[in-house]
């Protein structure tokens, strides 16, 4: 094997990214105080969120404490994401007319910002309007205390020794507070096109997110990229999400992660791997919390995602681990990143910080949001050979420092938006001047992902909204494409099966590589 020093830890780097968990509900216990010399965890304070006074039941509790999720499968149902849910969230605002409705479409609990700065004392608030859209009544006091809860390192075993065993960030923030599609094209683009929310209008990203991506810049500078899909996903979100730059490569840079595992052990891996979970499909492993009221009509959620994607994560780190190639890619030049799109909802206690708007001269974006603060923390861990063990990196990032640390690394040029030039890179962390042999690397043991049970199987409920919006994306990048699509109404019924079905007829063929 060819000599190796520090500097060449980012040969080839590995991101796999799952779905809306902040970095309190996955990673807050991760160390105790005094364990390390700095984590900004939740072990020994006094955490926890008003009841709102309007609550019917428990409301004399006056404050629900932060605690330890009762099951692998909370919270449940799945929190709001989009915009004005997090304003709720992050300042407690929740305008008149906006309790018990799921999109508010006038008003969006905007803040006074940056004067009026974020309290996090508005998640409760904002969970229980949530659960009153959806079920048209109000929970009760169990029903919304097990939503501010968290895991224990014991609960989640392969994350938590992977964090330990290499770097944690304790101060790592997505780019936007709000969904999943505007946090992944910020990831690679360092925008989202002014766009806040996912595929609303249905079209927004796949025919209007023309944004310059990584994917680009590296293949301009001749290197190479692939993005692989866990099985059996048809299709890729980051190829849905900038398909007016990607669609050309569908068939030939977008694979199941079959190819990954392959590659990594023949030493064959990319100069950039992005790796997408199984997203949509029966016993999803993207880490994401239960769908239940969100997508009625797709049951797919149990067993729990969070076990399916430890599952994920520990066959990805061994992987890399054990990857010995004498040339190529290899666990010396190959460095694992391991991150979240999103906070999803789920609780955290710290504010996030302001964030310089992408283009300082563009108008504001969807619902007048003018992408000058960051989104929530969220769990971000970095595996390298060239990490000691039980690093914790307490300086601010966030999901744009990937593409600061590609620019850097391979001299990419300048900064795709003002965002990406304000993000620190990850070059500073690899800090060994002898590399960890791979026998020193901590071994994990993901607990056994159980079947689905065959009782949840049957979709026939029709969709929703939601359901709706990523059904009308398939459909709308479908048509851009010369594709021919079914025209549906906007009162049109559709049932889950249908719609899986619909979206894997038209999807299969346009990523032909992910059949594999």
């Amino acid at each position: 094997m060819a000599a190796v020093e520090a500097r060449n830890a980012l040969d080839h780097v590995v991101v796999v990214m799952f779905e809306n968990r902040s970095f309190d509900n996955l990673l807050g216990r991760l160390y105790q105080p005094g364990e390390v010399a700095a984590f900004e965890g939740v072990v020994g304070k006094n955490l926890g969120n008003p009841i709102p006074e309007w609550a019917e039941h428990g409301a004399h509790r006056l404050v629900v404490p932060y605690g330890v999720s009762p099951t692998m499968n909370t919270p449940w149902p799945d929190p709001g994401e989009e915009l004005p849910h997090i304003n709720t969230q992050l300042f407690g605002i929740l305008d008149d007319g906006n309790r018990g409705v799921l999109q508010p479409e006038k008003s969006f609990n905007s803040p006074d910002y940056p004067t009026q700065q974020p309290t996090m004392d508005g998640f409760l608030t904002d969970y229980l309007s949530t659960f009153i859209a959806e079920f048209r009544r109000q929970p009760t006091y169990d029903e919304y205390a097990q939503y501010m809860t968290g895991y224990t390192p014991e609960q989640m075993p392969v994350l938590s020794t992977v964090a330990r065993g290499f770097a944690t960030f304790d101060h790592w923030f997505c780019d936007v507070p709000s969904c999943t599609f505007p946090n992944r094209s910020f990831f690679h683009a360092g925008t989202s096109s002014g766009y806040v929310v996912n595929m609303s209008p249905p079209e927004s990203f796949v025919a209007h997110n023309t944004a310059e991506t990584l994917f680009d810049r590296l293949e301009s500078n001749g290197l190479t990229w692939k993005v692989y899909c866990d099985p059996p996903s048809h299709y890729s979100l980051t190829g849905l999400i900038h398909a007016p730059r990607l669609r050309g490569r569908f068939a030939t840079h977008f694979f199941s992660t079959d190819q990954f595992f392959e590659d990594a052990e023949k030493g064959e891996l990319p100069t950039y791997a992005f790796i997408e979970p199984q997203i949509i499909g029966h016993a999803h492993n993207d880490m994401h919390p239960a769908y239940g009221m969100l997508t009625p009509g797709l049951t797919w959620d149990p067993p729990s995602s969070l076990i399916g994607g430890e599952d994920l994560l520990a066959r990805l780190y061994e992987a890399v681990r054990s990857s010995s190639s004498p040339t190529g890619s290899n666990y010396l030049n190959t460095t694992l990143i391991v991150t979240f799109d999103e906070h999803g909802g789920t609780y955290d206690h710290v504010a996030p910080p302001a964030a310089a708007p992408p283009h300082a001269s563009a108008p504001a974006g969807q619902f007048g949001f003018a992408f000058d603060r960051s989104g929530v923390r969220i769990p971000t861990l970095a595996i390298s050979a060239w990490i000691p063990e039980r690093t914790v990196v307490t300086e601010e990032y966030r999901a744009t420092s990937v593409i600061s640390t590609m620019r850097e690394r391979w001299s990419l040029g300048n900064p795709f938006t003002d965002r990406d030039a304000t993000a620190r890179s990850l070059s500073s962390i690899f800090t060994l001047d002898t590399p960890r042999a791979q026998a020193d690397w901590p071994d994990v043991v993901a607990r056994p992902v159980e079947p689905m049970p065959e009782s949840l199987l049957p979709m026939d409920a029709p969709i929703n909204g939601l359901g709706k919006a990523l059904l009308g994306g398939v459909l709308a990048l479908g048509k851009g494409m010369g594709v021919a699509v079914p025209e549906l109404s906007p009162d049109a019924v559709i049932s889950g099966a249908e719609a899986i079905a619909m979206g894997q007829e038209l999807l299969g063929d346009l990523f032909p590589a992910m059949r594999s």
